[in-house]
């Protein structure tokens, strides 16, 4: 009988780079239709007081591109949307996002991505990401991670491809740091970002709000940003947050709920990302405005 071969963390690292092949590809698929402004939807009316809503072509076109090629690259156990209500240990899901930072993209910004994650289930049969794949099709890079296998950025433009190991900042402290932060267009919960925000400001430190979240993670994990944080992300994020937790771990930054607890892979989170130097100085910051129940049961 012929031996089943260990995975290794080089298995690992080698189907991400054949995934990110594969994204890519539709990423040049969804960055013509930004390009042709008669492809690109309108906001829907629908809740117009929780923010203006898009529904895109090109997400169904990602899904149908990558559903139906990832197939043949390796065995998996199916979607993660798909999913089936109880799953065993060592399953795998993959998670295939739809376009991460939607308004910049119907904007035409360039900061907007396609991403992709593989969820396995360990022994506690609870999932943890161990994949994780960022592309940025309008800025020509790409971020991918996989267990025990590190974290790489590739930057390709027109005559030259370069690969970098991703690495965080060495930033010890506010003063002087540079932090990001999201918020959603819900008043009751882009309030929290905005009050830390403030609180933030008398200090030293220079604050972005660019997104989407998966980007604003893999600049924690290069060292762009020292730290992110942002206020209940739902459950439609998750894509986009485990693909680029995965490049965090892999960098050696951290990544927790405000609270430091562990992100939950199946509810909302208020996300924190950081260079690991600086965390407990900013969770200072974070507790100061905590979780608010009337949120949470919204």
């Amino acid at each position: 009988m012929e031996e089943t071969r260990e995975e290794t963390p080089q298995d690992l690292r080698n189907l991400a780079l054949k995934v990110a092949g594969l994204l890519e590809e539709a990423g040049q698929h969804a960055l013509h239709d930004q390009l042709n402004p008669r492809n690109l939807a309108q906001p829907s009316t629908e809740n117009a007081d929780r923010g203006p809503r898009y529904k895109l072509e090109v997400d169904n076109k990602i899904m149908r591109f990558m559903s139906a090629r990832i197939a043949d690259i390796a065995h998996f156990d199916g979607f993660w949307t798909t999913r089936p209500a109880e799953s065993r240990p060592g399953q795998r899901y993959w998670y295939i996002g739809k376009i991460d930072g939607v308004i910049n993209y119907v904007r035409r910004m360039s900061e907007w991505t396609v991403t992709a994650a593989l969820f396995e289930f360990g022994p506690d049969n609870e999932p943890k990401p161990i994949i994780g794949i960022v592309h940025a099709p309008a800025l020509g890079l790409t971020y991918l991670a996989a267990r025990g296998a590190g974290a790489v950025r590739i930057h390709k433009t027109a005559v030259v491809e370069k690969r970098d190991k991703v690495v965080p900042s060495m930033t010890s402290s506010l003063d002087g740091s540079v932090l990001s932060y999201g918020m959603s267009f819900i008043p009751s919960e882009s309030q929290r970002a905005l009050d830390v925000a403030s609180s933030l400001a008398g200090r030293p430190a220079d604050i972005k709000r660019v997104g989407p979240v998966s980007l604003d993670l893999c600049k924690v994990a290069d060292g762009t940003y020292d730290a992110y944080f942002e206020p209940m992300l739902h459950v439609w994020d998750i894509a986009g947050i485990a693909a680029g937790t995965v490049v965090v771990w892999e960098a050696q930054g951290t990544l927790s709920r405000w609270d430091g607890e562990r992100i939950h892979w199946r509810h909302d989170n208020d996300v924190v990302a950081s260079n690991g130097l600086i965390i407990r100085e900013l969770q200072h910051y974070l507790q100061q405005y905590p979780w608010l129940d009337s949120i949470n049961q919204r």
